[in-house]
Parts: structure tokens; sequence; C-alpha cells
């Protein structure tokens, strides 16, 4: 059995004991029911999550950047060009970087992935080299890689989880650098969800009209390149997926620039709905696993950042997720292993349009709606705070019995 297989046949749902101890525990304290809004039912979703009430602290919280690049960046699709991967890896690890402040802010360890960076990175302290390739090929050409290569990325973040976990993380975040990664989020996000490019490409950190029209044609070349037109079948995610497909994907490059939440542009989920179509064309597809999806339209990233979500699952560690890059990633776990979800807190919404239509079609809430689009994991570390006071209020506060105090009347 592979590491990914093996991570998947460990993740279990939320446990329905702890949900039903953990909202019986929230209407005792001494508040009025319901008066914590989301927050109670972010306590009560550790809950299940971990299955004990209360749940653990979550905290301290570890946040993982993976880096890699694309090759559909040479279709214009981007205004930065594609030597800024690497040079922000460098940032990172200077301490540099929005996500290094905000994660001293909330005494969050940095780790950077190298997994697919278009250049050759010097060690450094807190840089983890797991190179896949030197980028993906031009997804609008055809795949951007081969199932290996996407296994390979999934099992590099299941790595990373399991080592940071292992190191005494009980909270994790993700992170996400690569100049062009907007695309192919907004790629995946289409072939989840059916929404059309149209609706889940934004402008992100200015995009002009003519470089706008322009992305959206490329994703939607890149849909039908890979016989994604049409969208993924309900079940076609999961571990049966992942016999015989070795391959199957066609060919991964080894040249390619990447993107980010905010480093890119645009880039971008739709709206909620079941597994459908992509691309808004109506023609038949045939049937593709989540494995098959990825290695078409993913980036490296994408592929690390969900393996590090169903490693967090694996373990009953919460998972915090950044913006669309993470949420199109998440999209990928939860169709592996559909109970992944209930490990999952969404850090925030991204200005992104389509970020909202993918924690839509996870269920998800997210906690923080404050305009941003960097990626990196900045919106996540946000969120943490607030995960821990969710969880704190469970540890901490009197029940009405326990204080003397009365409760209203039935």
């Amino acid at each position: 059995m592979t590491l990914l297989e093996q991570t998947i046949a460990a993740i279990r749902p939320a446990d329905p004991a702890a949900l039903a101890a953990a909202r019986a525990h929230q209407d005792s304290l001494t508040k009025p029911r319901g008066a914590l809004g989301a927050l109670e039912e972010v306590a009560v979703r550790l809950a299940g999550a971990a299955a004990v009430n209360p749940p653990p602290m979550p905290f301290p919280a570890a946040l993982a950047i993976f880096a890699a690049d694309h090759g559909v960046h040479t279709q214009g699709v981007s205004p930065w060009p594609r030597e800024v991967t690497a040079q922000m890896v460098g940032n990172f690890l200077a301490g540099g970087a929005v996500a290094n402040a905000f994660a001293a802010q909330v005494g969050a360890s940095v780790t950077v992935v190298d997994v697919g960076v278009a250049a050759d990175l010097e060690p450094a302290p807190g840089l983890t080299v797991s190179k896949v390739a030197y980028g993906t090929a031009d997804m609008s050409q055809g795949p951007a890689m081969t199932v290996e290569q996407a296994v390979a990325a999934l099992e590099t973040g299941i790595a990373v989880a399991r080592d940071l976990v292992g190191r005494g993380a009980r909270c994790l975040v993700t992170g996400d650098m690569g100049i062009a990664n907007t695309t192919a989020s907004a790629a995946l996000i289409c072939a989840f969800t059916g929404q059309d490019p149209d609706v889940v490409t934004g402008r992100g950190t200015g995009a002009d009209d003519e470089t706008l029209a322009r992305k959206v044609a490329v994703i939607r070349r890149a849909l039908r390149v890979n016989g994604l037109a049409g969208g993924l079948t309900e079940g076609s995610g999961g571990s049966e997926g992942l016999e015989g497909l070795e391959g199957s994907a066609g060919q991964g490059g080894l040249d390619a620039p990447g993107g980010s939440d905010g480093w890119d542009g645009p880039g971008g989920p739709g709206g909620p709905g079941g597994p459908g179509g992509a691309g808004g064309a109506s023609g038949e597809a045939p049937a593709r696993s989540a494995l098959e999806t990825l290695a078409a339209v993913g980036g490296l990233e994408h592929a690390a950042i969900a393996g590090f979500v169903l490693g967090g699952a694996a373990a009953r560690v919460p998972v915090i997720l950044d913006g669309v890059i993470a949420g199109s990633a998440a999209l990928v776990a939860a169709a592996l292993a559909p109970g992944t979800v209930d490990h999952c807190v969404a850090g925030h919404r991204s200005a992104e349009p389509g970020h909202a239509a993918a924690l839509d079609h996870l269920g998800l809430r997210p906690l923080v709606e404050l305009e941003m689009r960097l990626g990196e994991g900045t919106g996540g570390l946000l969120a943490h705070p607030l995960v821990c006071a969710a969880v704190r209020v469970m540890h901490e506060v009197a029940t009405f019995d326990s204080a003397g105090v009365t409760d209203k009347e039935a």
C-alpha cells in the first residue's frame, strides 16, 4: 500500500458522539446559546474531527508554504515574471514576507517546501527540497504533469504534514507560492464544481481587460484539451481511483512557472454545485478520477497542499485553509477522501471571485473576510487566533451548573 493509500485509509469523518457532546457542552456554558456565532461551530467541528470533547487546543500552529512553477505562464496569464517564485522563496527564508510577519504574530513556525520551483535552490534552514519537477508543463497544450508526478507531490505534502505533527504541531496552516498558480486553481475549480471560467477568474493583482480575457481563454482551452469540458462524474475521486492510473494523464513538463493567490492576479473558483462540467461546455466528457484531473490542470503545489490536508486529516489535526489556491487543492483532497473536509477550517474568503464557490462546494464557512488576495498562508494565519479562542472557550468557560448561574427558562 502506498503512502497516499495508507493516508486515505486512515481518514475518518467527524465523530458523531463527539459532535453531540460538544454541542451539548456549548449549550451548557454561561452565555446565551449561539451567542458566539460561528465560533461555536468551529469548536464543535474540531471536537468532531478529534473525536473528543473538548477538542485539543490547536496550538502550536505550523505553516507550510509549498512553492512551484507553472508551464502555463508562457501563455501570458500573469504580469509577474516566473523568477519571482524562486525569489519569494528566498524572501520567506530570510523572514521578509508578510507570511513571516503574520506567523511571528501568532507564534506559528514556517516551513518552505520546494516541490516544483523552476530553479535549483541552495540549501537553507527552513527549506525542504522535495522537487518533483522543474515546474509543470503548459496545461493549455496537454496535461500539466503525469499521474506519477501528481502522486509524488501529494505524498510530499503528506510527509510534510506528518513531520510537522511529529514535531509537535497541533494545527496546520496551508501556504503557497508560484507565479501563475491561480490559473491552475481556476481550472481545478471549474473541473470540480462545473463553473465557467468567466465566473471563476478574477483580476487579482490588477490584470487588465486584455490579460483577463486571455487567461479565461487559456483556462477554457486547457479544460477542453484535457477532456474536462464535461467535468467529473459523481464518485470519480476516492481511493479506488488510485489503481491503474500511473502514466494515464500524459506527459508532465520539467520547465514552467507558477502563481499564487495574489502574486498571479486572476484565478479562482466558481459557484457551488456538484462535480460537473467545466468551461461551460455541454459536450459529454469521459469520467475522470480526481488524480487524473489534478494531473491534467493542477500544479505541483496544489497537489502537495492536497496531500498536506490529507495528512492533517489522517492525524486528526485541524487544517486551516488559506485562499483560492488552498480551496482548489482542498477540492482535490475531498474528492480523494470526503471525510477530509471535516478536519478543515476555512481561514478566510479571498477577494478572488471564485474562492467563495470552492468553499460553498466544500460546505465551509470562512472566519475572516478582509478582501485579502495575497496567498502565502496569510489569511489562514490571521484566522488561527480565532480558532484557538473558540476551543479555549470549551476548556475554560464555566457551565451554568458549575458557576451557580440560573439558566433561562426552557
